[in-house]
């Protein structure tokens, strides 16, 4: 499915007038299928009309509008209709025009405060939180209060006139800002987005407060059941925690010209991955197939003390459809591995005084031969991260002709000299988790995840590479595309699901799949496996073998999705 940034919906929607759809039917088809969607709602419930409260929030901009024209569909249809301007005055033409065709049976509410008032109020050196927790019934029986006195009667009034409408309202529709929200919201909002309510909530386009192009959220951000995307998702929706406050996301086609997409062609493509994106995977398996057709992965994985992430690495990769898989590892590793995967070969490498591999001549001797058959080399996950260690991933960068995927104790490895990555001779996909992905930039983990879309685009550009930014919608990045997943669960937030995820991308790798496509492909699966898994044992329950395991359900899956069953 195809998705867009914040500036590129700008862009598509800019191109739609000039293909003759002006935003005044934009906005008018938004609000019918807002007002369709409520009723839709209202229905499902047997709710009646005129005991039906809708209550909108509105901002001034065109997401306001949106809301206006809703308003007028419902109350024509019955229902008791309040719109709530939380910010200002509708302040676009088109706002401006929608809010004053409003009907009188529409009530109006003032949600904001005047400038005069806000002037006072700063002045007096007051808060929203001292003004609505005060008490001040007796203020009202002054005969004559100060000018303080009566901006705080106006207040408790203002934020009372708020709260009834909010309190009442069977469905809340949140119109408040759209897709170009920055920042933090004012303290009124906060509060108001918090005030307890009964009612289905409903977001315009995205919750307010949240952050359409990263997928942060403002503290106080609206908390929706539903929210109506208008056109086309928005990258940042795939994201934590903006997509958590989405609740159920849909999307409205607002009569944007297909066409109005080209816009965008050159353009740094944004996808979100589905069944759609993995057309050709897996491939066919013809009758008359051999081994040699889908690939052989070279897993260079494990020590003494860490052998379950070469086995998790190599099943990924056998359960995904890989025609060979060899682990080359260390020999206490090795007997462990080829018990729980005896499908897999293996190659015995040198280990140092403390289990790890050693970079000695005769390691590198059998890594050149094991390269020279492979399509797809796997490396990093639980190898260290030794001067030995280093010294091989860089002697496997420099030496691979097929693709590698560089994971875990590998990308800690290139942390400590990014030097690694410059004289490859292949293509390279890196798979970090946010943590990880930190220690390649010297920052924190938080960091990261503030800017997770941006980090995994800009690293893959910078080194000319694959990203695979793990977690809650895992992002995958190279120069020319960024796609957000959607499988997975929190199930699978255990050590040595990393691992499994790496030898699936590599088995798809090496049946001959681009970096990116295989990345794309590997993460779906890896999430839809995990999905299968939580399904049958838990998410408290389900260990990284168990994804492993429902490999085959999420391929079976996949299939019927595809038609192919």
């Amino acid at each position: 499915m195809q998705i867009v940034t914040t500036k590129q919906m700008t862009k598509v929607e800019k191109q739609a007038k000039k293909l003759g759809v002006p935003p005044k039917e934009l906005m008018q088809n938004a609000g019918r299928k807002i007002a369709e969607r409520v009723i839709q709602i209202c229905s499902a419930e047997n709710q009646i009309p005129e005991r039906t409260s809708i209550v909108f929030l509105a901002g001034s901009g065109n997401n306001g509008g949106d809301c206006f024209v809703a308003a007028n569909i419902l109350v024509y249809r019955g229902y008791h209709v309040t719109v709530v301007n939380l910010v200002k005055e509708p302040s676009t033409d088109l706002a401006k025009e929608y809010f004053d065709s409003l009907p009188d049976k529409v009530n109006i509410v003032t949600g904001y405060r005047s400038e005069n008032i806000e002037a006072a109020i700063e002045a007096a050196e007051l808060d929203y939180s001292a003004l609505y927790d005060r008490d001040i019934t007796s203020l009202k029986n002054k005969k004559e209060p100060t000018a303080i006195e009566k901006i705080l009667i106006k207040e408790k009034e203002r934020m009372t006139s708020v709260r009834r409408a909010v309190v009442s309202a069977d469905v809340l529709i949140d119109g408040v800002f759209g897709t170009g929200f920055k920042g933090k919201l004012d303290s009124d909002l906060m509060a108001i987005f918090s005030i307890g309510t009964s009612a289905y909530k409903i977001s315009v386009d995205i919750p307010s407060g949240g952050d359409g192009s990263k997928g942060t959220v403002s503290p106080g951000c609206f908390k929706a059941d539903e929210t109506i995307c208008l056109g086309c998702l928005k990258f940042g929706m795939t994201q934590y925690p903006l997509k958590k406050l989405c609740g159920k996301i849909s999307v409205a086609d607002i009569g944007i010209p297909a066409r109005a997409y080209d816009c965008l062609d050159g353009e740094h493509g944004y996808h979100r991955i589905d069944r759609d994106c993995l057309a050709g995977f897996p491939p066919k398996r013809e009758q008359d197939s051999h081994k040699g057709i889908f690939g052989t992965v070279l897993v260079i994985s494990g020590s003494s003390s860490m052998r379950g992430a070469a086995a998790f690495a190599a099943l990924g990769a056998l359960r995904s459809g890989a025609g060979l898989v060899k682990v080359a590892s260390v020999s206490r590793c090795i007997d462990t591995v080829s018990v729980l995967a005896p499908e897999a070969t293996y190659t015995e490498l040198d280990s140092d005084s403390n289990g790890f591999m050693a970079f000695t001549e005769s390691n590198r001797i059998k890594l050149l031969d094991e390269m020279k058959r492979a399509t797809a080399v796997v490396i990093g996950s639980g190898m260290g991260v030794t001067k030995d260690t280093t010294e091989i991933l860089r002697f496997v960068v420099e030496n691979s002709f097929c693709p590698i995927i560089i994971d875990a104790d590998g990308i800690n490895c290139i942390a400590s000299d990014i030097e690694i990555l410059v004289n490859r001779k292949s293509e390279v996909i890196l798979t970090p988790h946010p943590g990880e992905m930190g220690r390649l930039l010297n920052c924190d983990a938080q960091s990261i995840n503030e800017n997770r879309i941006m980090v995994a685009e800009k690293y893959a550009e910078k080194h000319g590479v694959t990203v695979v930014l793990k977690g809650a919608g895992t992002i995958v990045s190279d120069k020319f595309n960024t796609a957000a997943n959607h499988t997975g669960n929190a199930g699978m937030s255990r050590g040595g699901s990393g691992d499994v995820l790496s030898g699936i991308i590599g088995s798809a790798v090496a049946q001959g799949f681009s970096p990116y496509d295989a990345a794309c492909a590997g993460v779906y699966m890896h999430g839809l496996a995990g999905d299968a898994a939580a399904e049958k044992i838990g998410q408290e329950a389900m260990l990284p073998r168990d994804i492993i395991d429902c490999l085959s359900d999420a391929f079976r899956i996949l299939k019927a999705k595809q038609g192919k069953v």
